[in-house]
């Protein structure tokens, strides 16, 4: 039987790109004014339509698939893609198909982009202790893209060209994930600091985005408490840190006044015992393992978890002891810890793709193939488990039974251009060069690298034979860049 969290939603997998924590970004901590709400809900955006938010997504987009550190773990993303359309249907969003980004930072911070876009760093996981917690800065975001904040944000600040902002967004966007000067270096000074001002969400907004936030909460099933105990810790983290606060709080200002506001709206909600998924704490401790200062340091910490653990099952930390043991070059106590689990835990798809991920690593390709494909039978189209089942494939040169599963999951994920530097590189095992052309041209069109794009096509076209089926969908597929370049050129 299929997990219902074992499959991407067909619609939402057709734009989800790889994702990691905060709630949205800026360059440096500002002070935010009340400002008078407009009417709650409303559709905003006088000034800037529906299309031209989307332009501005897919422009950020392009941005943080160039130059910000993303982890494209299969694992980690289908559950960031499971827990947030577990949210979705609760909250009222006028475009449900998002795109997700996982960034791959240990920093406390998320975003959210006009045109759909939500981001999380990895390090959202190491600092949400519960589910819950975890979820309502998602939830948060979702109110802000709902209210549609930002759009709101441009017609208190008057700006009538909101398109020519994109870029200094997306730079704004990559100095906060990458904790650098990247993208900010390029923008001047006063612009810079207009578009964090509307980047900063006012107190106003917040409120709004809390309420609405802790509303979706409620409604997808989950705990409302969560987001008061998430803006605890985060308020922790910011007297810890001093002058230098958490990124998401420079642009979700956040005082002891709003935190105890969200503590008593939550508490007006039915109170309900809501369990965490084990999930949850699967990918937490993945996670923990991956911004673990060594392999060593990660062993020897969850080795101690376990001996504070009087019952020793502690699945989650069993597991990531097991993945600690992986990334430490210690494969059969790996091996050991994940086929106990397994038969504890028959059917667990994280489970699965560990161990097989492991036996690939060993050179043990077949068992890892037959350990797969029982997996995918049982979990059609599960995208961990046919990620995992490629690699194999890859890894016992077979490229073309590689190529085929990646052109299956570039379907499912077309946004995703890891997939596509993979499907390149198994049709290149294949000896199929137009598949080759193909991939890197998608590849290249993800990246905004329209003219490499259109180079990648054309070669492919030259090389299949007049009137042929697939030439003419090269031909389409090249007739559709070169008009975008147009525009862009245009432009």
């Amino acid at each position: 039987m299929t997990s219902p969290r074992s499959r991407l939603r067909p619609k939402s997998a057709a734009k989800a790109v790889t994702l990691a924590l905060g709630l949205f970004l800026a360059a440096s901590p500002l002070q935010a004014q009340d400002t008078e709400l407009p009417n709650i809900g409303g559709a905003g955006g006088g000034l800037i339509s529906g299309q031209q938010e989307s332009e501005i997504g897919e422009q950020v987009m392009v941005s943080i698939r160039r130059s910000a550190p993303r982890i494209t773990d299969p694992l980690v993303f289908d559950y960031l893609t499971a827990i947030t359309y577990q949210l979705v249907p609760s909250a009222p969003l006028q475009e449900r198909d998002l795109t997700l980004a996982l960034i791959d930072s240990p920093a406390i911070n998320a975003f959210a982009v006009p045109g759909g876009i939500v981001g999380v760093n990895g390090g959202l996981f190491l600092n949400a202790t519960t589910e819950q917690q975890f979820a309502s800065v998602l939830a948060h975001e979702l109110a802000h893209l709902s209210q549609r904040h930002f759009a709101r944000r441009l017609e208190q600040q008057e700006t009538s060209a909101p398109l020519t902002i994109a870029g200094m967004i997306a730079g704004i966007v990559l100095s906060a994930v990458t904790q650098s000067d990247l993208g900010i270096a390029a923008i001047a000074g006063t612009q810079a600091l207009a578009v964090q001002n509307m980047l900063a969400y006012s107190r106003a907004h917040e409120q709004e985005a809390d309420r609405v936030g802790l509303d979706i909460l409620a409604s997808a099933g989950m705990d409302p408490d969560g987001m008061p105990e998430m803006f605890e810790i985060m308020m922790r983290q910011n007297r810890l840190q001093g002058n230098r606060p958490p990124e998401y709080l420079s642009t979700h200002p956040l005082t002891q006044s709003r935190v105890a506001d969200t503590r008593n709206r939550a508490e007006q909600y039915p109170e309900r015992a809501v369990r965490d998924s084990k999930e949850f704490h699967l990918v937490r401790s993945r996670l923990q393992v991956r911004y673990a200062a060594s392999a060593d340091i990660a062993v020897e910490t969850f080795k101690a978890y376990l001996d504070r653990d009087d019952t020793g099952r502690n699945e989650a930390v069993r597991y990531g002891l097991a993945v600690a043991y992986q990334e430490n070059n210690q494969p059969e106590k790996a091996i050991a810890l994940l086929e106990e689990l397994l038969r504890q835990n028959p059917g667990r798809i994280t489970f699965q793709v560990t161990l097989a991920d492991v036996l690939t690593g060993q050179k043990r390709a077949q068992e890892a193939r037959t350990l797969l494909e029982d997996a995918l039978a049982r979990n059609p189209e599960n995208y961990p488990i046919m990620h995992s089942l490629a690699e194999a494939e890859l890894a016992d040169g077979n490229g073309a039974a590689a190529a085929e599963i990646l052109t299956q999951l570039t379907r499912m994920l077309p946004g995703q251009e890891n997939l596509w530097l993979r499907l390149a590189e198994a049709e290149g095992m294949a000896r199929n060069i137009v598949g080759v052309h193909r991939a890197r041209a998608e590849y290249d069109a993800l990246m905004g690298n329209l003219e490499a794009a259109q180079r990648q096509l054309r070669q492919a076209q030259e090389k299949l034979p007049a009137g042929s089926p697939q030439r003419q969908v090269v031909t389409e597929r090249l007739a559709e860049i070169t008009r975008r370049l147009n525009v862009q050129r245009r432009g």
